[in-house]
């Protein structure tokens, strides 16, 4: 699909993560209470019980389904059938969407608004990403707290975004608030991989998603040097250019009593080795400017704010180079620094041999990268590698969609990479903005570039601004964590990123 990672199969996420099966098969709410019974459609928002109305809870309860997904959708009927019960108690219409695959599924809660203004979306996805449960020092699906944290796969992406959303929303419907728009809740599968994530829904449902505006996962919530201290909130209006490349090397297989010169895996490892250290070049856009700038603004850290005014006022390549390195030296964040600043490369997959007796003839690594869209085209970064790669006998490939060719994949790119940036003048950007500034008064807020990507392309394809944030403020060690190991988010964090949302959709609130 455009603009999305083709999917790895569940062989080979099995292969490399030894994750187990799906913990939860039932709709058990483990880790919190039973849901209520369903209301009538349109009644009165009476019936919600307290731990409802806590994100704590119901991160907990969401937690507690195991949802991972190797790279083929996960299990997500039992966590959609424990939010179906729970929007149904507030009086909520809410319906599951079925995908061809077995219990994988979309759910949409609808709220409905007192006028036929165009709707407002969330999109929060359901799948995680897996686990390697032997790295992590908590059951990943248990939902504990510990150190004033708590700890689970998808705490940080998105469930704990998902609970401060939900709960928010019924906070107000508790009060007996309506509001002026219909709000869409959509919780997607197949957001991490597979087939039938957002894209699939618009093209089967699309009457059932159609709004004026998206919100999703994106923009971070920075603290300050003592780690807790919120410095900067963004809100993402732009998603980096997603494309993979793979390094393949061919050798002489031949018995591995003979070692010879000819091998795959010492010359991909040699490839590997000259790309590892290599850094794509700085580039500014107007969009990564502005966010640079409220950095600048906001932190208290001298010697990081010199190094970004350096950074802004940089008139050649050459300046601009030492001062981004200076910048990610002084960053308390700074691989998400060095990411938002250039096309970045990670190698995430490697694959050579089958048995210890043969030497293979071939070796392949998958690159990951990531292009900043109006910085360096996909298509010259390409030509860099090739560049940087040239006389090691080691094959570049860009890996496109099934059956496109490497020129049509990369004028595919081209139009992602020159897509712009989502507007700054929508009844939902200024509701972000007011409730940043009304919950945390001493931080900076700004737009900004998302280092990762996202959901929203069937919404922003068609015009729809989206935008995102994770809202609850990270510190660089739990930044870190996301799809790694002992993902966690701060409940203190959790319970001020909650009252933010509500903030926001007070703006929303009929008067």
């Amino acid at each position: 699909m455009p603009d999305s990672p083709l999917p790895v199969t569940r062989r080979t996420f099995l292969h490399r993560t030894g994750a187990g099966a799906v913990l939860l098969a039932g709709g058990a709410l483990a880790g919190g209470t039973a849901a209520a019974a369903p209301a009538l459609p349109g009644s009165p928002a009476r019936r919600l019980a307290p731990p409802d109305l806590d994100p704590l809870a119901l991160l907990k309860r969401m937690l507690a389904f195991d949802t991972q997904n190797f790279g083929e959708g996960g299990v997500t009927r039992p966590h959609a059938e424990m939010l179906k019960a729970l929007w149904e108690s507030a009086g909520v219409s809410a319906e599951i969407i079925p995908t061809p695959k077995k219990d994988n599924v979309h759910l949409v809660a609808r709220i409905k608004g007192t006028t036929a203004a165009p709707p407002l979306l969330l999109l929060g996805h359901s799948d995680v990403v897996p686990v390697e449960r032997d790295k992590w020092s908590v059951d990943p699906f248990a939902g504990v707290v510990k150190n004033g944290e708590i700890y689970g796969r998808g705490s940080l992406d998105m469930k704990g975004a998902n609970a401060a959303f939900i709960t928010a929303l019924l906070r107000h419907l508790k009060e007996g608030g309506k509001f002026d728009r219909d709000i869409i809740v959509l919780t997607d599968c197949d957001e991490e991989a597979g087939q039938y994530g957002s894209r699939w829904l618009a093209e089967h449902h699309w009457n059932k998603i159609d709004a004026g505006m998206v919100l999703t996962e994106g923009g971070w919530f920075l603290a300050q040097k003592d780690r807790t201290t919120p410095m900067l909130i963004t809100v993402t209006r732009q998603d980096k250019v997603y494309f993979n490349l793979d390094l393949v090397a061919d050798g002489t297989a031949t018995h591995s009593s003979k070692p010879n010169p000819d091998s795959a895996i010492a010359k991909l490892s040699r490839a590997v080795t000259a790309l590892d250290t290599w850094l794509a070049p700085v580039t500014l856009t107007p969009v990564t400017r502005e966010y640079f700038s409220a950095l600048a603004k906001a932190t208290r850290d001298a010697p990081f704010k010199r190094a970004l005014e350096l950074l802004l006022s940089a008139r050649s390549q050459h300046a601009r180079e030492r001062a981004a390195a200076l910048v990610v030296k002084r960053s308390s964040y700074p691989w998400l620094h060095r990411a938002l600043l250039r096309t970045t490369h990670a190698f995430v997959i490697e694959d050579a041999g089958y048995k210890e007796n043969v030497i293979p003839s071939a070796a392949t690594v998958r690159i990951n990268c990531r292009g900043v869209p109006g910085g360096q085209r996909p298509r010259d970064f390409l030509a860099g590698v090739r560049e940087r790669l040239a006389g090691r006998d080691v094959t570049v490939k860009l890996v496109g969609n099934p059956g496109e060719s490497e020129e049509a994949a990369l004028k595919r790119l081209d139009e992602t990479f020159a897509k712009p940036p989502s507007s700054i003048d929508s009844p939902l950007y200024a509701a972000i903005g007011d409730a940043a500034r009304r919950t945390y008064p001493g931080a900076v807020f700004a737009p900004a570039l998302f280092e990762a990507g996202t959901s929203l392309a069937p919404w922003t394809s068609r015009g729809v601004p989206g935008y995102g944030v994770y809202p609850y403020v990270l510190d660089n060690d739990q930044l870190v964590t996301m799809h790694g190991t002992d993902e966690r988010i701060s409940v203190a964090a959790l319970q001020q990123g909650t009252e933010f949302m509500y903030r926001l959709f007070d703006r929303f609130r009929a008067r």
